[in-house]
């Protein structure tokens, strides 16, 4: 039978809210490190990818991983994923704390026990201050780990007036190259993000926004820079990683028998068939 968490009372909900404004307040959409400012993003060397896959029929166990790769060639430096238990519900525009105390416990445990693999910069697969409140899960990660960040979407959040509707749709028909994009620009004028063909031959652009600590410029510039097809590499990678440990995880007699945190699967380890499901983009 699948597990479900219930709903939190409207308390919990309005100390959310406070929290997000709070928090939103400690965003930084500028551009802080030099390697930001340099069109080769010369200096940068590592860049990291958060996910958070969940077993299939039960919203309450899931994987989350970290994955960091080198930069301007991506391979895999490092990875660790272990299986949590969400034990608040998923509410439209607070996934950030459903999902993100565990995304932060990863970082943090690399930061303690080996800092030299740190990201330089952090992709999150949702969205940053394109959000109902200015303030996604790739806002909230960025400024919990003190880490610059970017939030990727693979769908449009219709917020502030946003919309994918007809003229939205002629905007993505007229992206010809990998590298166009156009502002997502919501009713109250300001720019949210940037809708990204991350390749020559994709269809479907990536939703871009800033999450913390470097500026919308920057942020899609390298996000273009980090994907190899569609897909950004980083968040493809933690996005294989993850539902490839749960089956291994729980497919031990049914149990979960967990490898020590921060311990790295080896190097040409097959791709597991997936079994997880994804959490919504917000």
């Amino acid at each position: 039978m699948a597990r479900k968490a219930g709903r939190p009372p409207e308390e919990t909900l309005s100390l959310w809210k406070r929290e997000q404004a709070l928090l939103k307040t400690l965003v930084v959409d500028r551009d802080m490190e030099a390697w930001q400012r340099d069109p080769a993003f010369s200096g940068l060397q590592r860049v990291g990818g958060v996910d958070v896959s969940f077993v299939k029929g039960d919203s309450v166990s899931a994987c989350a991983s970290l994955v960091v790769l080198s930069y301007p060639e991506p391979e895999v430096m490092y990875e660790d994923c272990r299986m949590v238990s969400l034990t608040d519900p998923y509410v439209s525009g607070f996934l950030v704390f459903r999902e993100v105390p565990f995304l932060v416990d990863v970082v943090q445990w690399l930061r303690q026990k080996e800092p030299h693999l740190m990201p330089q910069v952090l992709f999150v697969d949702g969205n940053g201050v394109l959000h109902h409140r200015g303030f996604g899960v790739a806002c909230h990660l960025g400024v919990l780990t003190d880490l610059s960040s970017i939030g990727v979407a693979k769908k449009l959040l219709q917020v502030d007036g946003l919309e994918n509707n007809a003229l939205h749709k002629e905007k993505i028909r007229l992206l010809k190259a990998g590298g166009d994009s156009f502002p997502l620009m919501g009713g109250s004028g300001t720019i949210l993000g940037m809708a990204l063909k991350s390749h020559d031959h994709s269809t479907k652009p990536l939703c871009v926004s800033v999450g913390h600590k470097m500026s919308l410029e920057a942020a899609v510039r390298l996000t273009h820079g980090c994907c190899k097809f569609r897909i950004l590499e980083a968040l493809h990678q933690a996005d294989i990683h993850s539902p490839d440990y749960i089956r291994r995880t729980l497919g031990v007699q049914g149990a979960p028998a967990l490898r020590p945190k921060g311990a790295r699967r080896h190097r040409g380890q097959s791709r597991a068939p997936r079994e997880s499901q994804k959490s919504p983009q917000i």
